[in-house]
């Protein structure tokens, strides 16, 4: 009974092995959503998921949400949350909640927790070094979103040194506007843009759901490959509607900006990436141009 267990144990390391080869020095972009954090033990493998890609020479960079907790701290705050197109209407009040809630709170215990499982993981928001440049997003179908942040520039120097580096860089999405005020981001859209900005080798987006399913109330609908322009025909029939539109946009960014592989998974199971990038079948939706 042993011998087999082994073997199966010997043959599961082979099948990880040519993609451990092919990853090896590629960068790796990793959205880390609010929705599949509610689990402490769930938070545990996929942390130790990113320290295993980083021990066996992939380059991971984390970017967080935090949707869940910021919610949670505006409404002990009595601060009504708003969203437009599965973006938050952010004004000044939410806008230092955000702030203090990514930056202070989230960033600093998934950097810590990395740290904990013997990596080096580094927290950063937008606004250090001018990670993220952004403008005000404009309005949309009329509807002012405040202090919502348009990227204008990534500075790829900065998270190529950490990456290529020792570090693992865990960034918060924050922007910095022109005259140094804070600006909310989609989380979805900051991975897509900084995947976007260091061509990396591959995009994922752990999420709440399993991927993007032809029929959400049809569970066996799920979609394992999908093209940019099967995506933008569901946009456009309502198929892929609210949160799932920033995440799906991410994608494409990304993958008309030459990153290979992008790829929506449910990060409410157990070591999520390791089973997406490191067998043969996979879980979740992958994009491809």
């Amino acid at each position: 009974m042993h011998g087999i267990d082994y073997l199966q144990k010997a043959e599961i390391l082979m099948e990880a092995l040519p993609y451990i080869q092919r990853l090896s020095g590629k960068t790796v972009v990793i959205k880390y959503g609010g929705n599949a954090m509610v689990d402490s033990a769930l938070t545990h493998t996929i942390l130790q998921d990113i320290v295993l890609l980083k021990c066996v020479g992939v380059n991971p960079i984390v970017v967080h949400g935090g949707g869940p907790d910021i919610n949670k701290m505006l409404q002990a705050l009595h601060i009504e949350s708003q969203f437009h197109n599965g973006l938050r209407i952010t004004d000044e009040a939410t806008m230092e909640v955000v702030q203090m809630v990514l930056s202070g709170k989230i960033n600093k215990n998934i950097t810590s927790e990395l740290n904990n499982l013997g990596s080096k993981a580094l927290g950063l928001c937008g606004k250090d070094a001018n990670l993220i440049e952004v403008v005000k997003k404009p309005s949309s179908d009329g509807v002012d979103l405040g202090y919502v942040g348009q990227i204008q520039k990534i500075n790829v120097r900065l998270l190529n040194t950490l990456s290529q580096d020792e570090y693992i860089p865990v960034i918060a999405p924050i922007g910095v506007g022109p005259d140094g005020e804070s600006y909310n981001i989609n989380a979805d859209t900051v991975a897509g843009e900084i995947a976007a900005a260091l061509e990396a080798e591959k995009l994922m987006f752990l999420t709440d759901i399993d991927g993007i399913y032809r029929d959400p109330s049809q569970p066996d609908s799920l979609i394992p490959v999908i093209s940019v322009s099967e995506i933008r025909e569901m946009i456009a029939s309502g198929a892929i509607d609210g949160g799932m539109i920033p995440k799906v946009q991410g994608c494409i960014r990304a993958v008309q900006n030459g990153v290979k592989r992008t790829h929506i998974v449910n990060g409410t199971i157990p070591h999520p990436i390791v089973l997406e990038i490191f067998t043969d079948k996979g879980i979740g939706t992958m994009v491809t141009q």
